[in-house]
């Protein structure tokens, strides 16, 4: 003890001095579960010493004489001793976990300690209160809190951006389109607000907003694994566009996709909702055991709810109690417990399905089927006034091809099952008096045939009787099965109501219960990174004890009180996000801001990043007059490039092309295989969605470059680009206007005006290379055409396409 005294001695300025109090949640909460719960943390089965410190009882209490925490005594706690020992075989953290707390640690530690060590909750796992905003004049409340935490570091907003790149900043976030010419110019003077509410009641903005709902929802149209079968489950996909357009309250939104079914009388809509979980893959594999997938599917469901709306990794705890924490390894499987009865199992035939028609569509087909059957019944009876020419057709020696009819007529003697099966083929497919009935029921059965209902994979859970027992399975092994468990949820979130039963339906009503601290924080904190570029909580994926602490923790909770208190809106959310100043201003940086503030989490400039794969893809063919918005249907197949590559069992990773407007619908609807998803979605870090994907990556590599440069499908709007150019006069500012909304500098002119002209003398003397850059693969030019004017205006296309401010979402 004597050696530590002089290292404890070194921070009693930091002890006595006016320093701020400590908060234990936000600040020594963090350090322990980085440094000491691994070790000494919930997991019991791998507790070092016995000692635990995510628990304030254990961490105050007396093991023989020696306590880790002593309140209001740095010098006596044992926590402290270990850090700041010399002795190699006495300092904590271990020398072998290569881990050093440092000293501004140590010292918020140590005052910490002789503050009183006063303990808390981890932050996100405390009930949601609604703080009071910041006292600033004339400012929204979202403003109010980022100028409060500006004005702290001497910093304040940038001026607003000009008009004309908000609304296509605006356009792009809202809708994943740019904005059009006319909305250009209808907005450019008109009520900021205005031109928000226009973009968010677009139908553009569900199917924009889709897409990353489908990353959580690992949506494919293929069953994964090596096999990857094709699945049909596009109607969930429509299912959320629409939910999304309509603003469906979210937690109605959450209820529907986790236990839709369980509803009263629940409608297609809801029962097709819960597809989110029937988008597990299924192993087509023959050899595989049927159970053992099943049972993986229902760990994912698990892992997915969880991530999803609590951003909790629960997968941690699938084969031990939580390393980081309260999440034991019985609770993870009370968690199961909830999705084990399930009744599709694994099979080819993805079943259950529900069979969804329009409307209308179904009306008509239940008259058709009622008809059809009366008709079938009339032909089985054989009615006398149709058999008046059988004998002479018997007597005839039809050729018929049908087996069983043919056998009949050959036969010597007949028996009465025989003269049964002739008499009713004559009725339905000779007698002269049943022409008009046989005309009737074929006509019924071809429209029957092409009114065929879609089928959906959906929840649907076993009859009590068939009910599956659930047991704790040992390191998480499916064949090492511990004690039976019933439906739970993990005891440090607000428990179940006493009188539900235990069903989907109570876990969804649980997730979205006003007293569940996490799913509106979560939420509203994917809300906020897809606006701004990085959350508040920058591991939107991890709530718990590794995740990133909030960086405005009052906005946070404010954002997340505002959600629910607002009948979980979302639009509202968002319409109150992208009205702020915050979001508004120029996006433009200076070297110090850089150097301060790089991720620009302090937000004293616009938000600024890179576009995803799919919008950079839709963004190329809105503003090439090649965008089809054609909405919902089966998944198509765009142009891609041909890699000549197979997967697993030889079959080929290249499709046939769609055909006429399908090859250029939105992005949304482009085929997603699991084993070769789309290329170019690919190389700006599109997930191949086998599992719930929460944050897209955003990596930076030449060859998105060579995506925007040469794939076929930027090639082809290059080209779409260029042919509507040819009637406008001022090309280049007609350019500019509909790919980066402003227009050209003169610099700017000049340069690509000698582009133009250098490529047009190229094409000239090289006719065979204008017409490929011209046509291939957009096709034949319009007739009359001038060939290389078209290829050097491609030329100047991909140019202005690829600058950084198309690219960029600015």
């Amino acid at each position: 003890m004597s050696r530590l005294f002089p290292f404890l001695c070194l921070f009693s300025p930091l002890l006595t001095g006016k320093l701020a109090a400590v908060d234990f949640s936000r600040q020594i909460r963090p350090i322990l579960s980085e440094n000491c719960f691994f070790c000494h943390g919930p997991d019991e089965a791998k507790r070092e010493a016995g000692l635990r410190l995510d628990d304030e009882a254990a961490a105050k209490a007396d093991h023989d004489g020696v306590r880790a925490v002593v309140p209001g005594n740095p010098a006596q706690s044992a926590l402290l001793q270990r850090i700041l020992s010399t002795d190699k075989d006495e300092v904590m953290p271990p020398p072998k976990q290569h881990k050093v707390i440092p000293p501004a640690q140590v010292a918020l530690l140590k005052q910490w300690i002789q503050e009183g060590a006063k303990w808390g909750g981890h932050w996100s796992y405390e009930k949601v209160v609604r703080p009071p905003v910041p006292r600033i004049k004339d400012t929204q409340p979202i403003d109010a809190f980022l100028l409060k935490r500006l004005h702290e570091d001497k910093l304040a907003f940038q001026a607003s951006a000009d008009a004309s790149t908000l609304i296509r900043r605006v356009a792009l976030d809202l809708t994943g389109l740019p904005p059009t010419l006319e909305e250009l110019q209808a907005f450019q003077k008109a009520p900021y607000e205005r031109m928000v509410d226009h973009f968010l009641a677009k139908p553009a903005f569900g199917e924009h907003w889709a897409r990353q709902w489908l990353d959580l929802a690992r949506y494919a149209d293929s069953s994964g694994y090596p096999s990857d079968q094709p699945r049909e489950i596009w109607a969930f996909r429509d299912w959320v566009v629409r939910a999304l357009n309509q603003n469906l309250p979210f937690d109605q939104f959450t209820i529907e996709q986790i236990a839709g079914d369980l509803l009263p009388d629940p409608t297609d809509n809801q029962l097709i909702a819960t597809a989110f979980h029937r988008n597990t893959m299924t192993q087509n594999e023959g050899g595989t055991s049927d159970e053992e997938f099943r049972i993986a599917a229902v760990v994912d469901r698990v892992n997915t709810t969880f991530a999803v709306w609590m951003g909790t990794t629960m997968a941690c705890a699938q084969c031990h109690t939580h390393k980081y924490d309260p999440l034991t390894h019985k609770e993870y499987f009370q968690a199961y417990a909830f999705l084990n009865q399930s009744a599709d199992a694994d099979k080819k035939d993805e079943a259950p399905f529900h069979e969804i028609l329009p409307a209308e569509v179904k009306k008509q087909r239940q008259q058709w089927q009622q008809e059809a059957v009366g008709l079938e019944a009339q032909f089985a009876k054989n009615p006398e006034t149709w058999l008046k020419g059988y004998e002479t057709w018997l007597t005839s020696k039809p050729a018929i091809k049908d087996k069983k009819v043919t056998e009949a007529l050959a036969a010597a003697k007949r028996n009465p099952e025989q003269q049964k099966t002739l008499q009713t083929y004559y009725t339905r497919f000779v007698a002269p008096e049943a022409k008009a009935e046989r005309a009737r029921l074929n006509f019924l059965n071809k429209e029957l045939s092409r009114t065929k209902p879609v089928t959906v994979p959906v929840m649907m859970d076993l009859p009590n009787k068939e009910r599956r027992k659930t047991h704790i399975q040992l390191r998480g092994n499916w064949q090492a099965l511990g004690e039976e468990v019933q439906e739970g949820t993990p005891a440090v979130f607000p428990p179940l109501p006493a009188e539900a039963p235990r069903n989907r339906l109570t876990l969804a009503r649980w997730l979205v219960n006003r007293e569940n601290p996490l799913t509106a924080r979560v939420t509203v904190n994917r809300l906020w990174e897809s606006l701004f570029g990085i959350g508040i909580v920058r591991t939107s994926e991890e709530f718990g004890s590794q995740g990133e602490l909030p960086f405005h923790p009052e906005l946070l909770d404010w954002l997340a009180a505002e959600f629910m208190d607002s009948g979980w809106d979302m639009k509202h959310l968002l319409r109150l996000m992208v009205t702020t100043q915050a979001y508004r201003q120029d996006s433009r940086s200076t070297a110090e801001l850089n150097e301060r503030d790089p991720e620009n989490r302090l937000l004293a400039r616009g938000p600024r990043f890179r576009a995803t794969g799919e919008l950079l893809r839709d963004q190329a063919l809105a503003v090439g007059g090649l965008l089809s918005h054609k909405m919902g249907g089966p998944s198509v197949r765009p142009l891609a490039p041909n890699m000549g590559l197979t997967t697993a069992f030889g079959r080929s990773n290249d499709w046939t092309l769609s055909e006429g407007e399908d090859k250029h619908r939105r992005s949304l609807y482009t085929e997603m295989r699991r084993n070769s998803p789309y290329p170019s979605f690919s190389t700006f870090d599109a997930p191949n969605r086998e599992v719930c994907t929460i944050r897209r990556g955003r990596t930076n590599t030449p060859l998105q470059a060579f995506v925007t440069l040469n794939d076929p499908v930027f090639i082809e709007t290059h080209q779409a680009m260029a042919r509507r150019l040819m009637n406008v006069e001022d090309k280049i500012g007609h350019l500019y206007q509909l790919c980066v909304a402003r227009t050209p500098t003169d610099h700017e002119r000049a340069t690509l005006q000698k582009l133009h002209d250098e490529a047009l003398t190229d094409y000239r003397a090289q006719p065979q290379e204008a017409v490929k850059m011209a046509t291939d693969p957009l096709g034949p030019a319009p007739k009359d055409a001038d060939i290389a004017e078209l290829a050097a205006w491609t030329t100047v296309a991909n140019v202005v396409m690829n600058l950084d401010e198309f690219v960029m979402r600015r």
